[in-house]
């Protein structure tokens, strides 16, 4: 029976060598499939922060310019409507539709809503009651009633990154997403003669107190960042302020969306 011969170290350095390699390419493998999961997995979770902020900015932009359709405007709330009464809307006072600045110190907003809170007879209540809500959920405060919300970033000095807040009605802030590294608000004038309307983008600090009334849209425009840290790339980016700017090793997204508001009871035509 013939000995059997074992590996020389050679060989056995070679099988090392292999055995290494392939582990370090799996392994590589492993980071770069984990790198790309978490780089779509925050994606989508950035999406969906801004799905969220949209959805409550366009649920007070629906609102604002709102009117109460008074069903008997020739009698009071203790009489009977009956079919035949006039309608008319009511146009409240002191209820300011759409408002802003650039730059929010304080209780300002970047971006503020409102509409008349009014309450109407429900099917199962006794009592007329007020179905309105701001972007915290709260009800109308103040005399008249009013539903306001206001938005605004509150990113702390020297951070890349914070969130954005809602102040509701009763003048409390509270975020409701985070990630956001800019956000920014483009109001939308109309101007021209009448039959010949034309559009313009204007900043808050842009407009007069008299251009207010006469805006007919607003453009929101939210620039997320990530917190994966992702291979250094020069390729440039538009931000929220149409700047080229490269993306550094963050994921940024920035989204868009342009909410039209109603008619503020105004004639709208003014000269830009």
């Amino acid at each position: 029976m013939r000995g059997q011969r074992g590996l020389t170290l050679v060989e056995l350095l070679v099988g090392l060598a292999i055995g290494l390699m392939t582990i370090a390419v799996a392994i590589g493998t492993l980071v770069i499939s984990r790198q790309v999961s978490g780089s779509v997995s925050e994606a989508s979770q950035l999406q969906q922060q801004a799905a969220q902020a949209f959805r409550s900015i366009g649920q007070q932009a629906r609102q604002a310019g709102s009117l109460r359709l008074n069903l008997a405007y020739a009698k009071d709330s203790s009489q009977s409507v009956d079919l035949a009464d006039p309608v008319a809307f009511e146009v409240p006072t002191g209820v300011t539709t759409v408002g802003g600045v650039d730059t929010a110190a304080g209780s300002q907003d970047q971006l503020t809503l409102a509409y008349q809170d009014y309450t109407e007879e429900l099917v199962g209540s006794s009592t007329a009651q007020s179905q309105f809500r701001d972007c915290l959920g709260q009800a109308g405060a103040g005399t008249p009633s009013v539903v306001r919300s206001g938005y605004s970033l509150d990113k702390p000095s020297g951070a890349t990154r914070g969130e954005l807040d809602c102040r509701g009605s009763a003048g409390s802030a509270q975020p409701i997403i985070e990630n956001v590294a800019d956000f920014r608000v483009r109001f939308l004038l109309q101007g021209g003669d009448f039959g010949n309307p034309t559009m313009r983008y204007r900043t808050a600090g842009t407009l007069a107190a008299a251009d207010w009334p006469h805006v007919q849209a607003i453009e929101v425009c939210l620039e997320m960042e990530g917190n994966e840290n992702l291979p250094a790339t020069t390729v440039p980016y538009l931000n929220c302020a149409n700047q080229s700017v490269v993306r550094g090793q963050k994921l940024r997204m920035v989204l868009r969306n342009t909410y039209q508001i109603r008619s503020q009871g105004r004639p709208t035509g003014v000269t830009p």
